[in-house]
């Protein structure tokens, strides 16, 4: 086993509850909007926050993620179409009431106009196996959970880097493969949509009230 020595900065108690707060302060101003502008984002900042991404802990290193970036409006159409064909389906009669009435103060529904008018659309894969140097195939470890880790540094990094998101799950979300051309093997996990929110971005009452840390937090 080749080891390498850690790079590890250390703080002071003081400067590490600064830190700890800072962090919390900065992160608690994050809300998801469903109303982006189309205002243009460099594609070197997406780029470093998907690099951020992919310094996730992970399953024996195997990082099982893929990052679909679509910028392409001719792409976002075919995406957005495809997605809200799902979510017609969902809220005409696939969601049970309960999820439904979970949902209503959100004003969700079937039209999905933002996964045009945002400048880009990640669509994010959880990859199940992986083939070698000599095109042998072989399972990832915890595909899911790694995604799921990666996904949140990607959310925290936009964030920090002063972009709105919107996490979006249509269900199924199997037109992923074909969209972006992924293999069948890479299993659609996410829709992340990134940009500036529009003037008129408004969030519900609801989703600012989160749960308190007795709530959230048990300790032994």
């Amino acid at each position: 086993m080749s080891l390498t020595p850690l790079s590890f900065e250390t703080h002071s108690e003081d400067e590490m509850r600064r830190r700890a707060q800072d962090f919390y302060l900065q992160i608690r101003r994050r809300h998801t909007v469903r109303d982006f502008s189309d205002r243009p984002v460099p594609r070197e900042i997406i780029a470093d926050c998907l690099r951020a991404a992919g310094t996730a802990p992970n399953g024996a290193n195997l990082q099982p993620w893929h990052f679909a970036v679509i910028g392409d409006p001719a792409v976002k159409r075919r995406l957005r179409e495809a997605a809200e064909a799902e979510e017609r389906e969902f809220y005409g009669g696939r969601a049970p009431d309960e999820w439904l009435d979970a949902l209503a103060p959100f004003g969700t529904g079937p039209d999905k106009p933002f996964l045009e008018t945002a400048p880009w659309i990640i669509a994010i894969f959880a990859c199940h196996n992986y083939t070698d140097a000599a095109g042998e195939k072989h399972p990832t470890y915890y595909p899911k959970e790694s995604t799921g880790i990666a996904c949140g540094f990607l959310i925290a990094a936009l964030h920090h880097a002063g972009l709105a998101t919107l996490t979006h799950t249509p269900s199924p979300m199997n037109f992923l493969n074909e969209i972006c051309g992924r293999p069948p093997q890479d299993k659609p996990f996410l829709v992340l949509v990134v940009g500036y929110p529009g003037e008129a971005a408004q969030v519900p009452a609801l989703a600012k009230q989160k749960k308190s840390l007795d709530e959230i937090s048990t300790w032994l």
